[in-house]
């Protein structure tokens, strides 16, 4: 196909399609006259996107059939028949996008946890500014035990979901200021850290693991995430490549802010977890083992179902429609 022809050609048809779809208001013949337009249109951005592939007549026309098309629509696709989509193709592909970033904020975050939890565990200095007194430690020994029955297995579950899920949102919403994502990352880690050498105080390491283990092994997994995706965030806009700081920080944003919903999915099986099986009276081996079936159905779904997805064209954005025609940009 020689573009510039087949764009000389139908260069009328494609400004009246333009005006027309910067009406707010129609007569019934201008109304035939849209869909016609639209129609005829859609077929010529196929055959330019199928010869030519993405070029600027192709996104010049493609802009002027989403404008013409809010016109005679008036709303995007039903929401609910977007769910199948959502859940097979954009969130999985938008969580495959930062799995190697995940690795390394788990990996991180790890490091941090181990060496604070190390240095309190054999400075009793430190332990002592970071826990309190003796009786501190005791009082904290006990309730970290008691915390998972204290209450109804409802009412833990709901408050540690929406815990969880917010500081997941936080991580990821503030992410594009740079700065208080990894603060975020750190104090967890740290707290995580501090809690373990506050048992090992009492010879009770193991008593830390097993009580974390079921639920934390999903929980942290889904906090790492959310940090990485944070932190993905801000480098679209820091290093926008050949687009714009702002198309960048949009396209980004959309795939990303996705990942919230399959946090938010991930952070109630957690809790879950955490509020009805961590207290049952089941050998450690069930329980943890329960916690690493869930984190194994995560990463399932992260790797290998997300690979499927980004080797089918899948970003985790939306659809051109649904997102908007691109900015033109030159080169």
């Amino acid at each position: 196909m020689d573009l510039d022809a087949y764009s000389a050609a139908h260069r009328d048809e494609w400004e009246e399609l333009a005006r027309l779809g910067s009406k707010s208001s129609f007569s019934g013949v201008e109304a035939d006259s849209l869909i016609d337009h639209y129609q005829s249109g859609a077929s010529q951005l196929s055959a330019i996107k199928t010869t030519a592939g993405q070029s600027v007549p192709g996104d010049r026309l493609s802009l002027w059939l989403s404008r013409a098309r809010l016109r005679f629509t008036g709303a995007s696709t039903n929401v609910l028949s977007q769910l199948p989509r959502f859940f097979v193709n954009q969130l999985p592909a938008a969580l495959y996008r930062v799995r190697w970033l995940s690795l390394v904020v788990t990996a991180v975050s790890a490091l941090i946890a181990v060496i604070y939890g190390a240095w309190a565990a054999s400075d009793p200095q430190v332990l002592a500014a970071t826990s309190g007194t003796e009786a501190d430690l005791e009082s904290y020994r006990k309730e970290f035990v008691d915390y998972y029955s204290n209450y109804s297995g409802s009412s833990f579950t709901g408050f540690v979901w929406t815990n969880n899920a917010w500081v997941a949102a936080q991580s990821i919403f503030l992410g594009v200021f740079g700065i208080f994502t990894p603060v975020i990352l750190f104090t967890n880690a740290q707290s995580v850290g501090i809690a373990g050498a506050r048992l090992e105080h009492f010879g009770e390491l193991d008593v830390f693991f097993q009580y974390i283990g079921p639920h934390g092994q999903l929980e942290l997994y889904s906090i790492f995430v959310a940090g990485a995706t944070g932190m993905s965030i801000f480098w679209a806009w820091v290093a926008p490549g050949r687009r714009t700081r702002g198309r960048a920080l949009a396209e980004e944003g959309r795939a990303m802010f996705t990942i919230v919903i399959g946090l938010i999915g991930a952070l109630l099986v957690s809790g879950i977890i955490e509020g009805f099986v961590t207290r049952q009276p089941w050998p450690w081996p069930i329980k943890i083992g329960i916690g690493t079936v869930a984190l194994a159905a995560f990463l399932s779904y992260q790797w290998i179902v997300g690979r499927r997805a980004v080797r089918a064209g899948e970003t985790g954005d939306l659809e051109e429609f649904e997102a908007g025609a691109k900015q033109l940009v030159a080169g």
